[in-house]
């Protein structure tokens, strides 16, 4: 049996004061409390560190050191969050869009979660225009949070596509379906995306979380705030700049 997870120190993590009752309500807090707390990023990915999926690492990692982490480390953490707290939640694979009808390997961790007679897809680890509060399955009206408009549609194969409203339409974010998967399933997905030669995670450090109005990221070269529509690009000098901005602006430290 899985030693359970310290939720007060979880909760103080993410600032979060809430009911803690398997509600919509307390879903949609705590989905966003943690994605606007804790940052998206793959330093360890990009320092060579083995990248563990155990929870009491998870915990470790994300709560007790303050750091950050990728999809499998993010929704790892909250999918075991939310089943102790009482949820009903299927760990699903996705597959990224990488143009219509063209899809990845399932490499991205996501989640359905049944409460109060509807069904939730929740994300808390996309990274870069992704979910921050949960997005009704199977509701047929777009759905807006902060500034970002999105709906679940349907390919043709009948998977469930997540899109993203922009300047020129719905864009296809992700594909999944309800399929459940299991750890292995979780790890082999995961060890490809932190070792794999050609995987994005191994190619450029980065850091992001979304804001109330739009988004901050760091990759080795800038610094992108969007805020209220606007973007702003800062141009960094080097690693001493970049490791300065982990910390000041993601509460992250170089070598943490």
């Amino acid at each position: 049996m899985t030693e359970k997870l310290d939720l007060t120190q979880y909760f103080a993590r993410i600032g979060y004061t809430g009911y803690a009752e398997p509600t919509a309500e307390t879903l949609f807090a705590l989905h966003t409390a943690h994605t606007h707390s804790i940052p998206f990023e793959n330093l360890d990915v990009m320092r060579g560190k083995e990248i563990s999926l155990n929870p009491q690492a998870l915990f470790d990692k994300l709560v007790t050191r303050g750091r950050g982490g990728y999809c499998f480390e993010m929704n790892g953490l909250f999918s075991r969050v939310l089943s102790q707290l009482g949820f009903s939640v299927t760990r699903l694979l996705a597959r990224s869009v990488i143009a219509p009808g063209v899809y990845t390997a399932k490499l991205h961790e996501v989640m359905r979660i049944d409460v109060s007679g509807a069904a939730y897809l929740c994300d808390v680890g996309y990274g870069n225009e992704g979910i921050s509060a949960p997005i009704q399955l199977d509701a047929s009206a777009p759905q807006e949070q902060f500034g970002s408009t999105y709906r679940v549609s349907r390919d043709e194969k009948g998977r469930r596509v997540l899109e993203r409203l922009t300047d020129g339409g719905f864009v296809p974010m992700y594909a999944f379906t309800d399929e459940e998967f299991g750890e292995a399933d979780f790890e082999v997905a995961s060890h490809y995306t932190s070792t794999h030669p050609s995987s994005f995670f191994r190619m450029l450090s980065f850091a992001t979380m979304p804001t109330k109005t739009g988004r901050v990221t760091l990759t080795d070269s800038e610094l992108k705030t969007v805020a209220d529509g606007k973007t702003v690009i800062r141009q960094l000098s080097g690693r001493a700049e970049f490791n300065e901005l982990l910390e000041t602006v993601f509460g992250l430290f170089p070598e943490a």
